[in-house]
This record gives C-alpha cells, structure tokens and sequence, in this order.
C-alpha cells in the first residue's frame, strides 16, 4: 500500500514539475529613445478637459485607434539608458523623466529620477522648488543630508544602504555623497511633473559680485576681483567628490 501510494505522488508531481519549467527565453526589450518633441506635445495634452481625453489625444491615431508597436512603446515608456553625464559632471550621471522629456507624465503630479553616481561622486546640494522627492538607493551606500527653511537650523543626515529610502522635503536643500571606493545608485520619485532644480552654489555666484561679497560678510578669498575664477571651477550636477574620500579612493579630483 505504502510503495503504490508513492507512485501515485510521484505521477502527480511529475506534470507538475514539467509545467514549471521555462518552455521559451525572453530577451531584453530594445532602447527606446526620448520624445523629441515631447514638450510640445505636452502643451497640447493640457488643453484637453479630462485624463481620458488626454490619453486618448496622446496614445491614438487621427482615427481613434490605439497606436502600436514602436510608437506606443515610444510614449509609455522612459528609457533611463539614454542618460549621459552633462558637460563638467565628473562624479557620475543622472537622467529625470518630466513633462519635458515623457510627455505621458502630463497632469499626473509626479517625475522620477535615474543617477549613477561614480566613487566619491557628489550630488551637489541643490533644491526641488515644486516637489517632495523619496530617493532609494538600489546599489551600493550613499549619505545624505538636507538643510531646511530658517527656523529648522541644522542638517539633517543619514546613510542609505541598498534599498533603503528617505526623504527631502520640497524646498530643502539637500545633497547625496557616495562616500566608497564601488558605484552605487539610486531612484527617486517627486510629486510633480515639473519639480525643478536649482543648484545652491552654481546659482547662488549667477548674482552680481558685490552681492555675493556683503552676503559672503566681504571674505578676502572671495571678492568682485576673483569671483569670475571660483564660478568657472563650481561643477555641474554630479561632482568629482569631496577630497577624503577622493585620496582614500586614489582618484584625482576632476572638479
């Protein structure tokens, strides 16, 4: 009885185990570039009075039929491989899909963030003036720390492992270092299509030099005279790093 209820087990199992195999390999989807003219078309959606008039106006043809193929894949989905680092950022490379770049985004209230940050790399600090932002780190370990509005008058900091989140208030400024030798990175998500960013320093030495200086308590490193030289060295975006970590690392600070 025993031996011929195993061979019924083992006749159940055996379909099964078959079922759960792979019949078929699936290949990575292909590239998809940005939209060229994605705001221009984004214009166009805010017209229309509802989200379905939206969709419909943005993901059909002149007859009404949902598009196919390469040219609805080319609007419903943002492809972060086509990021490159901008000119002057030696710490790594970002890319944010807005209304600017994925017109599908139009009226949703939301923008997400792809960055690759090098060794040492800086996310400079910088402010988002129309959205909150959740940053994840996916791989590797980042710090960070975000300064608020006059009355909350210290840093806040924290170390982010993999998959481990935290949040930058809308307005704070606020910064990622990655502080290892090893890439790490991250994604973000912010509640609106058009967040915005403004990078302290860099817009900060855009007032005039005099400005600058009185703000500055009139410094005698820093003056009208030599204003132009320290404006030509702030970096863009992703910087090389801060000079500890670069020297740990053995790397040149490309800043």
């Amino acid at each position: 009885m025993i031996a011929f209820r195993l061979t019924i087990l083992a006749a159940l199992s055996a379909p099964l185990l078959v079922a759960a195999a792979p019949t078929s390999t699936i290949s990575q989807p292909g590239r998809v570039p940005i939209v060229n003219n994605a705001a221009a078309i984004a214009a166009g959606l805010k017209s229309q009075p509802s989200t379905n008039d939206r969709l419909k106006k943005l993901l059909t043809d002149e007859n009404g039929k949902l598009l196919t193929g390469d040219a609805l894949r080319q609007l419903t989905v943002f492809d972060y491989n086509n990021q490159k680092r901008a000119t002057g950022a030696n710490g790594g490379s970002l890319l944010v899909a807005t209304v600017e770049n994925f017109p599908f985004l139009t009226e949703m209230g939301l923008s997400g963030v792809v960055s690759f940050v090098e060794p040492c790399g800086l996310n400079i600090p910088h402010t988002h003036p129309r959205a909150n932002e959740l940053l994840t780190v996916i791989d590797g370990i980042l710090d960070s720390g975000f300064v608020q509005e006059n009355g909350f008058n210290t840093e806040v900091r924290t170390r982010l492992g993999k998959y481990q989140a935290t949040v930058f208030p809308m307005g704070s400024i606020h910064y990622q270092q990655n502080p290892t030798c090893e890439p790490a990175v991250f994604v973000a998500a912010v509640n609106s299509e058009d967040p915005g960013r403004s990078d302290i320093a860099t817009n900060f030495f855009m007032l005039s030099p005099d400005i600058v200086d009185a703000s500055l308590g009139y410094p005698h490193t820093i003056g009208a005279s030599n204003i132009d030289t320290y404006k030509s060295r702030l970096p863009v975006n992703l910087a090389a790093g801060v000079e500890r970590c670069l020297k740990t690392c053995g790397l040149k600070d490309l800043n």
